[in-house]
């Protein structure tokens, strides 16, 4: 799409790669980054225990948690930074109860964008809207006035994705769906007969279950429980061949050996060319062990990465940029793990749709759109003209950047209310609510592409849900924003 801009003269060279510069490319980065952090040290998957605790096993119950989860802290930290840091989470719950991650990926994005409307925080459209209403001489909009709307919203997406998501999600597992690896030290010790010491895990130490394939070098040495390998670093605590415990063999192709040792060093025996991990040391660590050091680390970086967020006194690029840095400097995750977290496709997908949004604004393309619209409501009520610049933001913010879209849209909607001689506070609302409903398709925001991949997504699987919540943001939008915001 880039290309083809570029190729028809509709944007500049400059303009066609500015979005890998862009400060939301960078921002998505960074957010992969912290979101690893929290999942390699056991945050999420100790926030999905205690969900699962406090809530049970039931489908209706772990989704409802999971989105108001999702909402709260969008309100704090956007909606991308909120699906980034929960996509694990949600993942880790969809297997726990025996549902596919597709049932759970869209409406976490669906709560994220609802949970935008909660705060003055939520979105960078709500400060933008603020802004401009001070501009039109009307008043700024409170921290939490965006509730007034934010809440029912919030609560309609949930009611909407727990009665009709089970039909009109689809039952799809990506080929590397994880498996629930919760009580895999109980799993080792009733299968191997181990005591509590030899399959416990800790954030130091765990176990791993290993098998002896063909050609392996390690065929025809001897092996016994208790005896440590070649390194020292590792004590073998069970061998097994055939469903039989031995005290004591020769190795042969398709036995298995449970090992213990440090983690680092269970990763580097996994990853030998001479074995085979029956599950990888690194994904049993992030769903079985107890939080530690690295695990308050990175949750003190979240913390604080939200308060500098918060407070808006460095850009938003910088600070989860810097807080990447410093969990890696920290040394809570590698810098190949901080790597491998960045989902390229997502970054590129983004990066690739700034230009036509620059394209659409350039061109004059969007504001013919608008024009053409209010020019033939330019006499009506109030009402018809908020209907008509609310149908503009469903419109165009299904394809573009919702924050582009109120860009675009907003100062026409500031000249429609001064024309009109109504306050602009429900323009502004009006706007808000219609840009926080990108439903339709996965690339209306970052956090719909975010769920893609990890939900086994389809291009036409988002707006089946979509097309109800898109609904229910239209009517709050035109019918009930007047009522709280009068003209």
């Amino acid at each position: 799409m880039t290309l083809a801009l570029y190729f028809t003269h509709t944007v500049t060279f400059e303009q066609a790669i500015a979005g890998f510069g862009d400060p939301i490319v960078i921002y998505l980065a960074g957010l992969f980054v912290v979101s690893e952090a929290l999942d390699a040290t056991g945050v999420t998957a100790w926030a999905g225990q205690q969900l699962i605790r406090r809530i049970g096993e039931s489908r209706t119950a772990t989704l409802a948690a999971m989105m108001l989860l999702s909402a709260a802290l969008t309100a704090l930290i956007s909606v991308n930074g909120a699906v980034a840091a929960l996509v694990p989470v949600a993942v880790m719950l969809a297997v726990k109860i025996g549902q596919p991650p597709s049932q759970m990926l869209i409406p976490l994005a669906f709560a994220a964008h609802a949970g935008s409307m909660l705060t003055l925080l939520g979105t960078p459209i709500n400060l933008l809207v603020s802004d401009l209403a001070v501009d039109a001489d009307a008043r700024r909009l409170g921290f939490f006035e965006f509730a007034l709307v934010g809440v029912p919203l919030l609560a309609g997406v949930i009611a909407i994705a727990v009665f009709l998501g089970p039909r009109l999600l689809p039952h799809r597992s990506p080929a590397n769906a994880p498996r629930d690896l919760g009580d895999y030290a109980e799993t080792l010790a009733g299968q191997y007969s181990l005591d509590a010491g030899d399959a416990s895990l800790s954030y130091e130490d765990g176990v791993t279950e290993i098998v002896i394939p063909p050609r392996s070098p390690f065929l025809g040495d001897e092996v016994y429980p208790g005896m440590r390998t070649e390194s020292g670093d590792l004590i073998v605590v069970a061998v097994n061949r055939g469903g039989e415990h031995l005290d004591k063999a020769t190795l042969r192709v398709g036995d298995v050996l449970v090992m213990r040792g440090a983690w680092e060093s269970l990763e580097r025996q996994a990853a030998h060319s001479g074995v085979l991990a029956v599950d990888a040391p690194d994904q049993v660590k992030r769903q079985s062990v107890v939080l530690g050091r690295s695990s308050y680390i990175a949750v003190a970086v979240l913390i604080a990465m939200c308060v500098m967020l918060a407070v808006n006194v460095v850009p938003a690029s910088i600070v989860v940029i810097a807080a990447a840095v410093l969990l890696v400097g920290l040394r809570v995750i590698t810098s190949s793990q901080a790597q491998s977290s960045i989902s390229l496709t997502t970054l590129f997908v983004v990066a690739g749709m700034i230009p036509l949004s620059t394209a659409l604004q350039t061109s004059g393309a969007a504001d013919k759109i608008s024009s053409t619209l209010v020019d033939r409501l330019g006499d009506s009520s109030p009402y018809l003209l908020l209907a008509a610049v609310v149908v503009i933001v469903l419109i165009l913010g299904q394809f573009l950047s919702n924050l582009a879209t109120v860009l675009i849209v907003a100062p026409v909607a500031v000249a429609i209310a001064q024309d009109a001689g109504v306050s602009p506070l429900p323009m502004m609302m009006g706007i808000t609510v219609a840009g926080a409903a990108s439903f339709m398709t996965p690339v209306a925001t970052p956090g719909n592409l975010m769920v893609a991949e990890p939900g086994a997504y389809k291009f036409g699987d988002y707006w089946k849900l979509g097309l109800p919540c898109l609904l229910l943001f239209g009517i709050v939008a035109i019918f009930v924003v007047p009522l709280i915001w009068s003209f």
